[in-house]
């Protein structure tokens, strides 16, 4: 887990500040590599890359980067490679190892397979590698973003980071997006490869990046396909799920120092702990945080009772409004850009307490968006067999429940009322494409709030569509399309949160979930199996039940972290919140109608995330718009 960044001159001619270039990258990056730095320049100085490092397998200064091999070849790489020790094997006749590091694996599969080296690399990766003998530059992330990668270009020199804020210097001036923010105001995150910055892209998960010749193009090289498998039944998928999820767990726990794991209570995380503390022992320590807000608020005693069954150290944190105030900018800074809810923050907090005792946690992340676990698919499936029982159509092959099987589990629907109220005050019967958006669209909660004048909101529902009749995934089930747009959309976003929030305090953060051999099979699984009368993350309940304890099997609850902001905006932070729209409106913030904001403050219901969302931007605004002028002076 580190920081890269790096330029390359499209023209290969002299950049004459390049040296301090890469400096100014790497201060920015600091915070993601406190053991070690690194930087290079080609001879010519038309290229230059810098690495900021944190130490976790081969910790000698051998593994140092930028790496180079006797071929030609350099690299500065973000990450893990679970398998690099499989791989080691496989090119040891091919390639004299001169480390121990997985990093050195990427050169080595790069020398033989050139850019199918991809194929073989199992992990989360961020990397830029230069090939002299070609004269390219192949940059690539991982299958599912969980390691970033942003990109511009100006004045003909291409400038690349594992965060946004170390290409501000470069960029000609720094504003707003506007399509990817009415993709933000949308979902709370942008499509494709949008950022919320003018000129600034991300590079796509599963998605490479070339520069040969002056030219610069991307593609993708990884898609999951939902190649429906109907010859095997549920036993047999539960059991493959448990072999991958074991194998994924172990390659995971490769660490050359110790490993714990976030613990938040759900059945995703519990899960991970479980699994890994077995593998473990002893020196497995697992965080968790609470609320003290009440029941809704504080999972805490799901995470002892685990930590009880497994007997491995547990450090809990009570979050108070005191700690929002003191992080709410670092966070939005860290971020880069508003994205996702409001979870960031309690991550933030708790990713502190861990990084005081250890270098590398695990995470649940991405059990909802491959299972089914949103509550919102059940809402979606309970619309259309009611619609289906009206119309006579529930036998046209097209649905996986009935609405006689989804009764019994309505009953997670509770805390939804008020949203099932919005969703079916309009719109009710469309057609799937159109109500699965309105489930996850968020922009007509801000008609007064925001001045759409200058907004498309037209453009970002083809692109939504796009997504979700994607050619890679099969039309007959509304389950698989639900979930395949969150995979491709809500769950990057997500890692951009798990990963700038535990990177905030020099921590790694991994997530077993994600692992492609568990993917690419969860995507072969009939809907009829994986959300059988209507029950959240069947499979997964199935799988792994018995090893938890049953105060967290047999839970009705799902919180997914919530945060108590809108209680504490109408007492404690009430002030607080209030002063920074305040600012916004003094700055004329040309997007905002800050006069509504401020008058509809304390109208906001328990779950809203109206607040968090806004917030957010403005927040976002106030510490990189305004401050433009840092970000620029640190050239001088």
């Amino acid at each position: 887990m580190c920081g890269i960044a790096g330029y390359y001159c499209l023209n290969n001619q002299t950049l004459p500040n390049g040296k301090k270039y890469l400096s100014v990258m790497g201060n920015l990056l600091a915070h993601r590599g406190p053991d070690d730095s690194g930087s290079w320049l080609s001879q010519n100085q038309s290229l230059g890359l810098v690495h900021k490092r944190l130490s976790i397998i081969d910790l000698s200064q051998s593994a140092s980067q930028p790496m180079h091999a006797k071929n030609g070849t350099s690299i500065v790489f973000n990450g893990e490679i679970y398998n690099y020790l499989e791989l080691r094997k496989d090119l040891a006749n091919s390639w004299e190892f001169q480390t121990l590091s997985d990093t050195e694996t990427i050169l080595a599969a790069y020398d033989k397979y050139g850019e199918g080296c991809l194929n073989y690399l199992r992990g989360m990766f961020a990397f830029a590698l230069w090939d002299e003998n070609r004269g390219r530059l192949f940059c690539a992330r991982d299958r599912f973003g969980i390691k970033p990668f942003y990109y511009t270009l100006v004045n003909d020199v291409f400038y690349c980071a594992s965060e946004i804020k170390a290409l501000l210097p470069f960029v000609k001036e720094i504003d707003t997006d506007l399509d990817s923010l009415n993709d933000y105001l949308t979902f709370q995150f942008t499509l494709g490869d949008k950022t919320l910055f003018k000129g600034i892209k991300k590079l796509e998960p599963g998605h490479l990046l070339t520069i040969e010749k002056s030219q610069v193009s991307t593609k993708k090289y990884w898609e999951v396909y939902y190649d429906i498998d109907f010859s095997h039944n549920e036993d047999y998928f539960i059991e493959k799920i448990q072999d991958l999820m074991d194998e994924s767990i172990r390659l995971h726990m490769r660490s050359d120092v110790p490993v714990g794991s976030y613990v938040s209570g759900g059945r995703d995380s519990s899960i991970v702990a479980s699994l890994a503390s077995q593998i473990e022992g002893a020196e497995f320590k697992g965080f968790t945080g609470k609320f003290s807000y009440g029941k809704g608020y504080d999972e805490s005693s799901y995470a002892k009772d685990l930590s009880q069954k497994y007997s491995f150290e547990l450090h809990e944190l009570d979050i108070q409004s005191e700690d929002f105030v003191s992080s709410i900018e670092k966070i939005i800074y860290h971020l880069d850009e508003p994205v996702a809810g409001p979870g960031s923050f309690p991550q933030y907090e708790i990713s502190k307490l861990a990084a005081q005792h250890r270098k590398v946690v695990l995470g649940g992340q991405g059990g909802d968006e491959i299972f089914g676990g949103y509550a919102r698919y059940l809402i979606a499936y309970f619309e259309q067999c009611i619609k289906g029982a009206i119309e006579g159509t529930l036998n046209n092959g097209n649905f996986v429940v009935t609405y006689e099987s989804i009764i019994p589990n309505l009953a997670t629907l509770e805390q939804y009322k008020p949203m099932l109220k919005q969703f079916w005050s309009s719109g009710l019967f469309d057609s799937i494409n159109k109500r699965y958006f309105d489930l996850v669209n968020r922009a007509p909660n801000l008609q007064k709030e925001i001045h759409w004048n200058n907004l498309k909101q037209s453009s970002t529902y083809d692109e939504f569509l796009s997504i979700f009749l994607g050619k890679n995934v099969g039309h007959e089930s509304y389950f698989d399309l639900m979930t395949h747009f969150d995979f491709k959309t809500l769950l990057p976003a997500l890692l951009q949160v798990e990963d700038r929030m535990s990177m905030a305090h020099g921590l790694e953060s991994r997530v077993p979930f994600l692992d492609h051999k568990l993917i690419e099979l969860a995507a072969t699984i009939p809907a009829d199996i994986k959300f059988k009368n209507g029950e959240l993350k069947r499979l997964l309940v199935r799988a792994f039940d018995q090893i938890l304890p049953s105060s967290i099997t047999e839970r009705k609850d799902k919180m997914g972290f919530p945060v108590p902001l809108n209680e504490w905006m109408q007492g404690e932070l009430k002030e607080f919140i209030c002063g920074i729209f305040e600012h916004g409106r003094d700055n004329k913030r040309a997007i905002f109608n800050s006069g509504v904001i401020l008058e509809n403050l304390s109208k906001e219901g328990k779950f809203s995330r109206k607040i968090w969302g806004l917030l957010s931007l403005e927040i976002w605004m106030q510490q990189f718009h305004d401050r433009a002028k840092e970000f620029k002076n640190q050239l001088n």
